[in-house]
Parts: structure tokens; C-alpha cells; sequence
């Protein structure tokens, strides 16, 4: 049996790999589908334009005609060997552009690969490109359009193009979605997984904080910083963390799902918008007659003094963090946060021609981690994220879900920022302890996804992805085929 590019292209990783356990097709195959596929659909000047994929690897085919070699040889590295993925542009890479999103990196070669791209080059992974992302991952203004960056301009959502692909792992969520790749890592400071994954309508995971090295990750802050796998099903997300964290034993797990974990619900972290928390109750609804054990949970909400606080960590961070990375990145350019300043108020009409970098300002003012404000605010912060929030939400309970994110708003490059958007404080808490939240679709509003998330403890990303697969299997959504993108051209209203 011939297989078809469409079929190569929307398959899962997991079908991918039986065929070519089957020797129906090879990585090879596959590669070149997906490659042309992005040729076809996401490039400026196509019909779609969607702009997900920021570079394409040079030695993608390559690396796929030495997968397909391996096999035939009987060496596999891993039970993902031969299959591509894509990464956020601010993971190091050898062969990709590695920019952040900035010209102030373009051309600056990666000369070593991040940890985690060596790990999944180990396992036999084909590099395929890397995607775009919200300029510096979103730290850059309180103004910024996610999804937009100067290198590979504003990635549009599949379902309907004029809609927000979210932030800051836009193009990796909008990938995945759009069949360019069956596989994607982004990195999440406050949101920038669980944020495109519920847009997008793919799954995601932000582990705990050091579980995937973030060495060769351009930084926000080391204390929020945590880069994950995203897939269109759990059991791929689940196959792609055992790599990028080493750890053994993931899909085993999450292939028994929720059987023996007490699920809380946080029916008070609601989105506002009623259509996509009805679909959440709903979806609560059909877990509980799958046999997923509930119980309500209430959950701290956050007020203005824990996001003044967790902003006042990341500038402080990002002022040490970012400088130091950028020291070390090696070739000429920028080599501190104040260079980049100074760079991009050169290239102004490039750099900042929708919105500022009052972040990048606001941090250097900050004096970094032995600034005044650092150590007491950074204290406050994780003392309400983990004894006021998390320890008591998750006191008799594995795990707690709650919706996320309300459909794609419009993009919006004049007036930036986040527009009609609605969302949960879900994200927060973990973000600012560091501790797990993955992300998985619930259901569609208008034809556009909305996401479920679930936070646990650290080390337990293998029981949230347990329960996001009950959950994917009592919704149906992927089975039936729901998840699919229509690239629907920009409408009024």
C-alpha cells in the first residue's frame, strides 16, 4: 500500500511510527511530505501564509535518509526514531537560526545544541525546522501582538487566519495543528504552552521547572522557565517528554489513565466567557461518566500584588539571565540586555514597529536579582503560589483541571496586546512555583478550540498526561476527527 503525503502529513507520530516499523513508508517519506507541505501552506505569499515555521533545517533530509538507514540496519535509538519534530526558535539548534524572534540574533550562528535537542537527536528525532514564537517569548512590552516577531512576522491561527495563534509558542501550537509537523517543543514562562496548546487545539506539557535542561533556551527568568513537549494527542506529548526528559516509564503510565487519581475541580477559576466555560462543565460532565473520580476544589485567586510581585521577579531575572545568555551565545552581536536595547532602537522600523520594549527597559532598571525589590518579592510570590494556592487546592487531590483559555481573539498589530481574550488564573500559580500544567482540547467554540488544564505536583507530569488521556478519550474529539482546521479566510465582526 502507497501511502499518501495528506496521510503523512495528518498522521500521528504514533501511527508514523507503526508504518514504519511495517516498512510502509520511511523517514524520508515522511520528511518530504511535511517539507512540502510547508512550501505549500506556510510560507509569506502562499494562499494561507500562516507563518508557523520560522526555518526549515538544512539537513533534515538528510538526517532522515540516516534514520531510514538505522532501521534497515536494526538499530533504533528510541521508539520515535525516524520522526520529525520542530522546535521554538529560541532553542539552540545547530543549523537553525536560533533568534528569539529578533534580528538582533539573525545570523549569529548556533555553534552547540541545546541538551534538549541532543536528546532528541540521541533518540533518532529528525530535526525538521524551527518555529516562530512571540518576540523574546512575549517579555518584551505589555503591548505585543503574540505570535508577531520581526524575523518571521505574525503567525496566524489554522482555524481562521485572522484569529491569535497565542503566545509565546505560537508557531509551535499552529504547526502541529496545521499538519506541518506531528511533533513540537515550546517553552513556557507564565502561559506560553498552555496558552497555544488550548488555542490551537493540540496538547501540551510544561513540566516542573530543571526537569527538561533549559541550557541553550534564549531565558526569561531561571526560576519560571521550562521547556515541553506539544502534540496533537496525549500519547505522542507523552512519547516526546520521555525523551526530552529522560525518563523512563511516561507512556506506560499515561496509557493506564486517571484509574486511581482523585481529579479536583477549581469551579471558581473560570474564564469569563460563558460559552467556553460551559463547554469545561460539560466536558467535566462526560469525564465523571467515563469514570474519572471529581471532587470541587477551590483555588486562591491571585490579586494585583502577586502579578505586581511575579512581574517584578521576571524583570529582575531576565536582567541577569538574559545578559549572561547573551555573553555566552558566541559570534558577534548583542552581549547584554542593554546591547539589545540599543540594537533595537536602531532598527526601530524593524524591530520596533508595533510596540516597544518597555520590559527590556523596565528590567535593566531593575539591578537584576540583588536589586532592592528582588528578594522580598520573589519571596511573597512563591509563598502564596505554594502555601496559599497549590498545597491547599491540592490537599486531597492528585491534580486539579480547570479551563484555560477562551476562543482565538483577532490579532490586532495596531492596538497589540491580548484584545477581547479571556482567561483563567490556572497558569499562574505553577508558573511561579514551577511546578507542572498540561493542557489538552475540551471541545470548540464557534469552530475555534478551547483547552482543559491540569496542574499537579512536581513530578507528576506522568499522572496530568494519565488524566489528559482519560480525558481525550472520554471527549472524542480526536477520534472523531473534531480537530481540524479549516483556514478560514479574515472575516468582519
Amino acid at each position: 500500500m502507497t501511502l499518501s503525503n495528506e496521510w503523512l502529513c495528518d498522521a500521528s507520530a504514533a501511527q508514523l511510527v507503526e508504518v514504519l516499523e511495517s516498512g510502509e513508508t520511511t523517514s524520508v517519506a515522511i520528511v518530504s511530505a511535511l517539507l512540502a507541505r510547508i512550501a505549500r501552506i506556510d510560507a509569506a505569499g502562499t494562499d494561507v501564509a500562516l507563518r508557523s515555521v520560522l526555518a526549515v533545517s538544512p539537513g533534515a533530509l538528510d538526517d532522515a535518509r540516516r534514520c531510514d538507514d538505522e532501521r534497515s540496519a536494526g538499530t533504533l535509538r528510541s521508539h520515535l526514531h525516524g520522526v520529525p519534530v520542530l522546535v521554538k526558535d529560541n532553542i539552540e539548534a545547530v543549523g537553525l537560526p536560533g533568534t528569539a524572534g529578533s534580528t538582533a540574533l539573525l545570523g549569529r550562528d548556533v555553534l552547540h545544541d541545546a541538551p534538549l535537542v541532543a536528546r532528541l537527536r540521541a533518540a533518532g528525532l529528525v530535526l525538521l525546522g524551527s518555529t516562530n514564537l512571540s518576540q523574546w517569548a512575549n517579555m518584551r512590552s505589555p503591548q505585543s501582538t503574540s505570535g508577531w516577531s520581526a524575523v518571521g512576522g505574525l503567525t496566524a491561527n489554522p482555524y481562521r487566519l485572522d484569529r491569535c495563534a497565542g503566545g509565546s509558542s505560537a508557531g509551535s501550537g499552529a504547526a502541529l495543528a496545521a499538519r506541518l509537523a506531528p511533533l513540537a517543543v515550546g517553552t513556557e514562562t507564565d502561559g506560553s504552552i498552555t496558552c497555544p496548546a488550548s488555542l490551537n487545539g493540540v496538547v501540551g506539557l510544561k513540566p516542573a521547572v530543571g526537569v527538561v535542561p533549559g541550557e541553550g533556551v534564549v531565558p526569561i527568568a531561571a526560576s519560571q522557565d521550562s521547556p515541553g513537549p506539544m502534540a496533537r494527542t496525549v500519547a505522542d506529548a507523552a512519547a516526546l517528554f520521555e525523551v526530552l526528559a529522560g525518563i523512563d516509564g511516561v507512556v506506560a503510565r499515561v496509557a493506564l489513565g486517571a484509574t486511581g487519581v482523585r481529579v479536583g475541580v477549581a469551579t471558581n477559576l473560570m474564564t469569563g466567557h460563558g460559552a467556553t466555560d460551559e463547554v469545561f462543565r460539560s466536558a467535566v460532565r462526560r469525564a465523571n461518566e467515563a469514570g474519572i473520580e471529581t471532587v470541587e476544589v477551590t483555588v486562591a485567586e491571585a490579586d494585583d500584588k502577586v502579578g505586581a510581585d511575579e512581574l517584578t521577579v521576571l524583570l529582575c531575572e531576565m536582567a541577569d539571565d538574559l545578559s549572561t545568555y547573551l555573553a555566552s551565545r558566541g559570534g558577534e552581536g548583542p552581549s547584554s540586555l542593554a546591547d539589545v536595547i540599543g540594537f533595537e532602537d536602531q532598527h526601530a522600523d524593524v524591530e520596533l514597529a508595533f510596540f516597544g520594549h518597555e520590559f527590556f527597559v523596565q528590567s535593566l532598571a531593575t539591578g537584576g536579582r540583588g536589586g532592592a525589590s528582588y528578594d522580598e518579592a520573589r519571596s511573597r510570590n512563591v509563598a502564596w503560589a505554594v502555601d496559599v494556592c497549590l498545597e491547599p487546592a491540592l490537599a486531597n487531590v492528585d491534580c486539579f483541571v480547570a479551563p484555560c483559555y477562551s476562543p482565538a481573539w483577532k490579532n490586532d498589530l495596531v492596538l497589540g496586546g491580548s484584545g477581547s481574550a479571556r482567561w483563567s488564573q490556572v497558569t499562574q500559580a505553577p508558573a511561579i512555583a514551577g511546578w507542572p500544567i498540561a493542557t489538552v482540547p475540551m471541545g470548540l467554540v464557534d469552530g475555534l478550540p478551547v483547552g482543559l488544564s491540569i496542574v499537579g505536583r512536581p513530578g507528576d507530569e506522568a499522572v496530568l498526561l494519565a488524566v489528559a488521556q482519560s480525558i481525550e478519550e472520554a471527549l472524542g474529539l480526536t477520534s472523531a476527527g473534531s480537530l481540524v482546521p479549516g483556514f478560514i479566510a479574515p472575516s468582519r465582526g
